[in-house]
């Protein structure tokens, strides 16, 4: 039997130092965000409704949606956001799907979905259990604004854009905060993933 475990957490709290953690165990990854840059492909049916809906101003000169610019325009207007999550959320959701069948007919121990937005978009119903990396608000900001050069209120806009941390942890079969090392927080998971196995 295949175990799917959903790692979420707020943006910047240390999802990716997790993956990397679990790739090392061998233990396979389905990335949402991966998946959700995927669909933006040029040409594919997100790629299109984008197009659509939002106009060529997010477009870069090649064709490729401006990320960044989209990115500071839905997450500082709710109605917004919705549209584009309303556009991408069901694409995402159907290849996670498949991901996760195929994981299961390998016969896989246990597979990890990475999925920010979890709780949000009912991805839960996809997992057996549910961890969830935490940090206090102030740090993510701090780690935030750092690592996508962001200031203080595109920050706060993408942290706001999320259900907060205490929703989320209330929720978790697991919860790790990650306020050390890189190394505690791997002794962290490895004594989650004792805990799954027993």
């Amino acid at each position: 039997m295949t175990i799917v475990l959903g790692l979420t957490g707020g943006i910047a709290t240390g999802k990716s130092t997790a993956d990397e953690f679990f790739r090392k165990q061998n233990i396979p990854i389905i990335d949402a965000d991966q998946i959700s840059r995927e669909i933006l492909n040029i040409g594919k049916p997100a790629w299109e409704q984008v197009k659509q809906q939002f106009g060529l101003e997010f477009f870069n000169a090649d064709q490729t949606v401006n990320r960044r610019k989209l990115g500071q325009y839905v997450f500082s207007h709710k109605s917004e956001l919705e549209k584009l999550n309303q556009i991408t959320h069901p694409l995402i959701h159907e290849e996670i799907v498949e991901q996760i069948q195929s994981a299961k007919q390998k016969n896989l121990p246990l597979i990890i979905l990475d999925a920010p937005v979890l709780f949000e978009t009912g991805g839960e119903k996809d997992c057996d259990q549910v961890l969830v990396i935490a940090l206090p608000e102030q740090e993510q900001l701090k780690r935030l604004m750092k690592r996508n050069n962001y200031d203080e209120k595109e920050a706060m806009d993408r942290i706001r854009s999320q259900m907060p941390l205490a929703q989320k942890i209330a929720k978790a079969n697991y919860v790790v905060e990650n306020t050390g090392t890189i190394i505690e927080l791997e002794d962290k998971l490895a004594e989650v993933l004792r805990k799954i196995e027993d």
